[in-house]
């Protein structure tokens, strides 16, 4: 009761004029900066950083709170109808919601989305409000061990699921976790793949390889094959979701949710995990199983929703702890500290309006988010009646600009081109996109996990399951690999009981 009482003080707080004027400068910002690839939330925070110096503290915060899940919603927009991702957590949006654009129906996939964003917004939120202490306190309890298990369960998952065989997809996992290699080894400082260069010791930027991968490659394809056939204008399709998309979507955005939040709470989290563990979750439950890959809209709706889930549990161990899971917390926790505000377990008695009035701003952000978006879903989606040559010649504009954004460095646009002509030759090969880019989210932090868990046990490979949490992981792990297997040998006992019967 305490919690409820605060929060409509906190809603109090949000909702004076002056407040709700930042929460919609923020939606919109970071909706315009999302759509930009190469430029997330989290590039959006830091640059307006400078510019709240003249604000008072409550103020920031609910403009970066609404900055935050705009940029969000924005990267997914660029996904959607330009295979496009703005930044890593929208890479999942593409794999459904471009064939979807492709097919006349990008309305329906940014409708999809943007409810999506509400849903899991709107859900996550709650769960923030009641269970942070609860949250926090899993949080701390996690060790190396589980963390790498929580890792190998993705990598598994996302290369079970994707392309036309798992062989693809592991050999897709393999570039990815090649790439991520490049730079300074975490724990020696020794220099791995980098040819001698200095610009390279920071490795390659998550960005660069995701606009590479897919907006360069996906331009890159197109071009070869806009000889063979002439490019013409895609149409929008309706602009609002029909009962049939409803009923196929509304449990999509209720699950995501249950996954995305505690990810999002744990130093392991961030968006990434979670959206691709939703997708694999929505495509081992799907009925409509022939359309993955061709525009299923579940694959929008349940990562999506995941996505904005993890965004309210990104604030639980940063308010809480002061511990940021992602680039953005990183970028707030320097926002705190640059107003003389510690992030911690005194925070919510200290600063109690404050605390209070964000997170009331994150369900006004919400709000405010969905009723920008969802009238303006037909006029995003009407970029598709651009002709293709000037479309991804201006994709190609858009995405230098961007990865050149990240690092300000001329070498980040030679690797921007290689790693296109990377994702061109995926393509042309059958092999899923999406495993490379995980392999190179998630290798350096799979790989400094297994160490530390190795270090803690002596070396022992025992240490890697010396945690319940780990065992169960892995026996998730095992099922998932040995699912095809066992499916096969129950039908085969089906079938010969049957004949033994007959």
């Amino acid at each position: 009761m305490n919690a409820f009482s605060s929060l409509m003080d906190g809603f109090g707080t949000a909702l004076t004029p002056i407040n709700l004027l930042w929460a919609a400068v923020g939606v919109l910002l970071g909706t315009a900066i999302g759509v930009l690839p190469g430029i997330g939330p989290a590039m959006a925070v830091a640059l307006l950083l400078p510019v709240t110096y003249g604000l008072e503290p409550t103020g920031a915060f609910i403009m970066f709170a609404g900055i935050y899940y705009g940029a969000m919603f924005g990267g997914s927009t660029t996904s959607i109808l330009l295979n496009t991702p703005g930044e890593s957590a929208a890479v999942v949006a593409a794999i459904e919601g471009n064939p979807m654009a492709k097919s006349g129906r990008g309305a329906q996939a940014l409708a999809a989305a943007a409810i999506g964003h509400f849903a899991g917004g709107m859900i996550g939120t709650v769960l923030l409000v009641a269970l942070a202490p609860k949250v926090a306190d899993l949080a701390v309890d996690i060790g190396a061990p589980d963390y790498f298990a929580i890792m190998v369960l993705a990598f598994i998952a996302v290369t079970s699921v994707l392309g036309s065989s798992r062989i693809r997809g592991l050999a897709s996992l393999l570039i990815g976790l090649t790439l991520g290699l490049v730079g300074l080894d975490q724990m020696t400082g020794q220099q791995r793949l980098t040819f001698g260069s200095l610009q390279l010791a920071d490795g390659i930027d998550v960005v660069i390889v995701a606009v590479g991968l897919f907006a360069i490659g996906e331009a890159l394809w197109v071009a070869a094959h806009l000889r063979r056939t002439s490019g013409h204008a895609i149409p929008v399709g309706r602009p609002w979701l029909g009962r049939k998309d409803v009923k196929r979507t509304w449990k999509s955005w209720l699950r995501g949710p249950l996954i995305g939040f505690p990810f999002g709470a744990i130093p392991a989290g961030g968006a990434e995990i979670p959206t691709f563990l939703s997708y694999a979750t929505e495509k081992r439950l799907s009925k409509h199983k022939d359309e993955w890959g061709k525009g299923a809209i579940e694959g929008v709706a349940g990562p999506e929703s995941a996505s904005s889930a993890s965004a309210a549990g990104t604030l639980v161990s940063m308010l809480t702890l002061g511990l940021p899971t992602t680039a953005v917390a990183a970028v707030m926790l320097a926002a705190f500290q640059q107003y003389g505000i510690q992030p911690g377990p005194l925070l919510f008695e200290r600063e109690s309006e404050l605390v209070w009035g964000l997170i009331a701003s994150l369900f006004v952000g919400m709000v405010l988010l969905l009723a920008l978006n969802l009238p303006l879903a037909p006029v995003w989606a009407k970029l598709l009646r651009i002709p293709r040559p000037y479309l991804y010649a201006g994709i190609l504009f858009f995405a230098a600009v961007g990865a050149y954004a990240v690092g300000g460095e001329a070498l980040d646009l030679v690797i921007l081109l290689i790693i296109g002509l990377i994702g061109f030759g995926m393509r042309r090969y059958g092999l899923p996109v999406l495993p490379a880019v995980i392999g190179v989210i998630l290798g350096p932090n799979a790989e400094q996990q297994l160490r530390r868990a190795l270090q803690i046990s002596d070396g022992s490979v025992s240490g890697l399951v010396d945690t319940p949490f780990s065992v169960s992981v892995y026996a998730v792990v095992a099922l998932i690999v040995l699912w095809p297997l066992l499916r096969k040998l129950a039908r085969g006992l089906l079938k010969s009981r049957r004949n033994v019967t007959e």
